[in-house]
């Protein structure tokens, strides 16, 4: 009992075998378990947040702001969603002001977006940005998932949604001067589907999150540059 439940002290495994019908004392049970070599009374701690996280992930979205300035000087913010198992990336929406009406269709059109995959998810893990309001939060509440909110100035702690927009603004935002609420809309949604059915990720062993099939043994592969959306994006293209 003690190897298969850690956690579990004397006390809880001599009230098990209480109640399997074995008459024993505590004081027999913490004796054996000091003999073999077992701790007694381990800490009761919880998992750790990595634990958590990799426990979880099928269940878990993450949530985050970036933004962008026009070249007119103009600054837009961008809802980026990560589903946490498959790094599937969603852009809620563009806007230049984020208002409580705003960020609360966001969040309803993500889980009409998400349809029945929306039930799998239990946590959305977001940090303390004011722009999240009780109205966000109560929109996936009302869909039974929960809002994790990470500890202040702990960016780590939301790690996937950090990293994705570290990655756009390195291989497509640092390229391109957008223009307006249009533009940028046209460069993430082109992004986005990039990201997702192309781009290779470490963490699924150098597949894309939509799963993309591998070519064929036959095909070679060759880099292709060329310019998308004003700027240039790296890509590999099959050549039979």
């Amino acid at each position: 009992m003690a190897r298969e439940n850690p956690n579990w002290g004397y006390r809880r495994i001599h009230g098990e075998l209480i109640g399997l019908g074995h008459r024993i004392a505590a004081s027999t049970v913490l004796r054996i378990l000091r003999s073999a070599g077992i701790d007694a009374a381990p800490l009761r701690s919880g998992p750790t947040w990595r634990q958590f996280l990799a426990a979880q992930a099928h269940a878990i979205l993450a949530v985050d702001f970036a933004h962008v300035d026009t070249v007119f000087l103009r600054r837009l913010y961008i809802l980026v969603v990560v589903e946490h198992e498959r790094r599937r990336v969603h852009i809620a929406g563009i806007t230049a002001h984020p208002t409580d009406a705003w960020v609360s269709q966001q969040a309803r059109n993500l889980l009409m977006d998400l349809g029945d995959r929306a039930d799998r998810f239990r946590f959305l893990i977001r940090d303390r940005d004011s722009k999240f309001t009780a109205a966000f939060d109560a929109v996936f509440a009302a869909a039974d998932i929960r809002i994790v909110r990470t500890p202040i100035r702990a960016p780590r702690a939301n790690a996937i949604a950090e990293r994705f927009i570290g990655t756009l603004r390195r291989e497509c935002l640092d390229h391109i001067l957008i223009t307006g609420p249009r533009h940028l809309d046209a460069v993430l949604r082109e992004f986005a589907q990039h990201y997702d059915a192309h781009r290779p990720h470490r963490s699924l062993h150098q597949r894309p999150p939509t799963g993309a099939t591998p070519p064929p043994s036959a095909a070679t592969i060759r880099p292709l540059r060329r310019s998308r959306l004003g700027g240039l994006i790296h890509e590999y293209v099959q050549v039979a």
